[in-house]
């Protein structure tokens, strides 16, 4: 029982990880491909960032979860190494996905605004900032680590790894920073969205007079008829017609930030929960599990921010028939206004 519980996990473990390293390609090669998709720079580096998540830290997760590996011996020096990667792109993927949400709050709260302040300098700024954080953060994990020729297995290479009041005080200064603070940003600036998504499906034009009320009286049967079922079949629609945009922009809404917290909140509270208590530990096959919930998040992100998005889908549609050599009919065009980040999330959420 006991292998062939390590067969699926291994398997479960490196079909992420291949999920996580084509899934991200294709959506930034396809951003990169596409001149008219620039504006989707923070979508393209949080697949940058995920990618190098696949190639470098995910197989490194596998080495030290599965039992398989149980051979491998870190020295101190690489066992840095990984935390550096652990803690460097888990940080950058938050906050990388919390400047995403910030981005779609001011295009479709603040659109004026938007085009005006939004510049590749900003853009670029904000990346800077992601990393010059992501390291700093990372640089505090490796303070008053212990030096020397000491070695470890592969599966204590944590950050528990070296004991101490430091490695508390920074997974608690890690969870606000990393998770608490930029969930309070998602859940705000979605709400915010949700909330002009909703006065939009309720300003929708009313039903046509013609259809509640006709122009002139007609005392036919068939002519009463007509009306009566005109009236049937508009009237009870009115309401839930208008509900219908709120309902789905709520749905919307709670996946995105429903996967964000599924991914990465039984990954703090665990450490959270290991740091405060007093002579717990971290490790072990809790820790294991909770790391890949939390690693899953770099195969799923694709999806929800690149994937989900109409003209992506379509491009890529486009090119796979291209490489298949198919006719491809009518040819996707894109305007300037059809791929605004704008109008394609309010599409979206509609």
């Amino acid at each position: 029982h006991s292998i062939a519980q390590e067969v699926v996990g291994l398997f479960c473990m490196i079909l992420l990880t291949l999920t996580a390293l084509v899934a991200n390609i294709v959506v930034m090669v396809i951003i990169l491909k596409t001149p008219l998709f620039r504006k989707f720079i923070f979508v393209c580096h949080l697949c940058v960032v995920n990618v190098l998540s696949a190639i470098f830290l995910m197989p490194l997760g596998i080495i030290s979860s599965s039992s398989c590996f149980n051979w491998v011996i870190y020295s101190i020096a690489e066992c840095k190494a990984v935390i550096f990667l652990n803690i460097c792109f888990i940080s950058a993927s938050i906050l990388t996905i919390s400047i995403i949400s910030v981005e779609r709050y001011y295009y479709i709260v603040h659109p004026l605004r938007y085009e005006v302040k939004m510049t590749i300098r900003l853009a670029v700024a904000g990346v800077i900032f992601i990393w010059v954080k992501s390291v700093l953060i990372t640089v505090l994990a490796l303070v008053a680590w212990p030096h020397g020729n000491g070695a470890t297995s592969a599966s204590r290479c944590t950050v528990y790894w070296s004991p101490g009041a430091h490695k508390k005080v920074f997974v608690i200064f890690f969870s606000i920073t990393c998770f608490i603070l930029p969930t309070i940003i998602i859940l705000a600036v979605y709400s915010s969205i949700y909330r002009v998504a909703r006065t939009a499906s309720l300003q929708q034009a009313p039903v046509p007079a013609q259809a509640v009320a006709p122009r002139h009286r007609c005392d036919s049967i068939a002519s009463q008829v007509t009306i009566l079922t005109a009236r049937i079949l508009m009237l009870p629609r009115l309401i839930p017609d208008r509900l219908l945009g709120s309902n789905k922009a709520i749905l919307t809404l709670v996946l995105i930030v429903g996967q964000f917290l599924c991914c990465w909140l039984p990954f703090f509270a665990f450490h959270l929960h290991s740091s405060v208590t007093v002579g717990t530990v971290g490790g072990g096959h809790g820790e294991m599990v909770v790391t890949w919930i939390a690693y899953s998040s770099f195969a799923i992100n694709p999806f929800f921010y690149g994937l989900l998005n109409r003209q992506i889908r379509e491009e890529l549609a486009r090119l796979r028939r291209s490489c298949l050599n198919r006719p491809l009919g009518q040819e996707f065009c894109l305007s300037i206004s059809e791929v605004s980040v704008q109008e394609n999330f309010l599409q979206f959420l509609e």
